[in-house]
């Protein structure tokens, strides 16, 4: 929609529109009202009046600034249950590795390989998949591209 105020046009989206006049229960030379306000094209007095008190009161500084840390809390030390499935999956490869590669280091027992062959260094991630993680991957279609 295109609106003319002070002499200059304006185009308006129609979703802008109808998203305030549906959100806000307005009319819509009110919608178009209130867009004109927050795209600044109008000064709304009460809001400048209120940015005003904001400023002169540092809350705005305040609230950018705030931030949720608490100094006194710790944050608990991970610890890994052992899973004998993937520590199994990781040295039967480490093993087959070795029979090719020039070097060979199990990193982490259970999740992550390093080894190089010649020049080239490579590393190998061992995931589960749970499964809340597989459905979302059979719903997205992914599921069929690995397991298929």
């Amino acid at each position: 929609m295109v609106y003319e105020h002070e002499g200059k046009k304006y185009r308006i989206p129609n979703e802008d529109l109808k998203r305030l006049e549906e959100t806000m229960g307005v009319s819509e030379a009110e919608a178009i009202w209130i867009w004109l306000e927050d795209e600044g094209i109008i000064d709304n007095e009460e809001q400048n009046a209120l940015d005003q008190k904001a400023k002169e009161n540092r809350i705005t500084a305040t609230i950018h600034q705030a931030k949720a840390f608490n100094p006194n809390k710790t944050q608990r030390e991970r610890v890994l249950k052992p899973d004998p499935t993937k520590e199994g999956i990781v040295s039967a490869f480490a093993d087959t590795l070795q029979e090719t590669a020039d070097f060979v280091k199990i990193i982490n027992n259970g999740k992550l390989i390093v080894f190089k062959i010649g020049e080239e260094h490579f590393k190998v991630d061992l995931t589960r998949y749970t499964e809340k993680s597989l459905e979302k991957m059979r719903t997205s279609g992914e599921y069929d591209k690995y397991f298929t």
